[in-house]
């Protein structure tokens, strides 16, 4: 009896260390994506535009998405999305992604991936936690710069921008054929159980306060972006 307890109370140690982990692994990415979208916003000259980023309905963000061998074919991320709901910003989801065609520069070690969802047919698409970006719903390379030029065509039916962050290097990619799904893992860890993903997306569910520093960093650069723009209008 005495050594089925002990093999009990090392299961449960050993349980609760595994989900520790994994909590604090999922909190560092939400703060790296914190850290990605306060960059990027930080230099409006060469970020998205302040239109493009009023206008996306969901963000994305897969901070250190590339390491070492990704270019031929060791592609996989784990990220984080919120979307627009009535309240404001709802709680973020927990994504991966994985495959498909990524126009990152040759050779990088470290990429920051940021998409942005832009019209319904994307964000439903983005709401059945597991679908492929590919044919008419790829994502485009979006424009950069304070605004974007009146010769792109982002506002015409485009489902997802997307861009990437290299060397300090911000540009817009093309992303086809790259799947994407619910992180569950992640979800487990920050949220304690496996919360729906249109649920979480709908802005039903709480944010929990390790998430503050991300949704912090999105309602920010949207403030900063409707400010320029309402400023530049008079």
């Amino acid at each position: 009896m005495k050594k089925y307890a002990i093999a009990l109370f090392s299961l449960l140690l050993s349980t609760f260390a595994v989900a520790s982990s994994g909590e604090q692994a999922t909190t560092a990415r939400l703060e790296s994506a914190a850290v990605v979208m306060n960059e990027i916003m930080a230099a409006p000259d060469k970020g998205i535009p302040e239109e493009v980023l009023n206008g996306a309905k969901c963000i994305a963000i897969v901070p250190d998405m590339a390491k070492g061998g990704f270019i031929v074919g060791g592609e996989h991320g784990r990220g984080v999305v919120t979307c627009r709901t009535r309240a404001g910003w709802s709680a973020p989801a927990f994504i991966s992604i994985g495959g498909g065609n990524f126009g990152f520069q040759a050779g990088a070690q470290s990429v920051d991936l940021i998409m942005l969802f832009m019209n319904d047919k994307g964000v439903q698409a983005l709401l059945t936690s597991k679908f492929e970006l590919s044919g008419e719903a790829s994502a485009t390379a979006g424009p950069v710069g304070r605004h974007a030029s009146a010769g792109t065509d982002w506002k015409m039916d485009t489902e997802a921008l997307s861009y990437s962050r290299t060397k300090g290097l911000f540009v817009g990619v093309a992303v086809d054929g790259a799947k994407i799904q619910q992180d569950k893992d992640s979800t487990v860890a920050i949220y304690g159980k496996d919360v729906a993903f249109r649920k979480t997306l709908s802005g039903t569910v709480k944010a929990p306060a390790s998430t503050d520093s991300f949704l912090a960093a999105v309602n920010a650069a949207e403030k900063r972006a409707t400010l320029h723009e309402a400023a530049e209008s008079k």
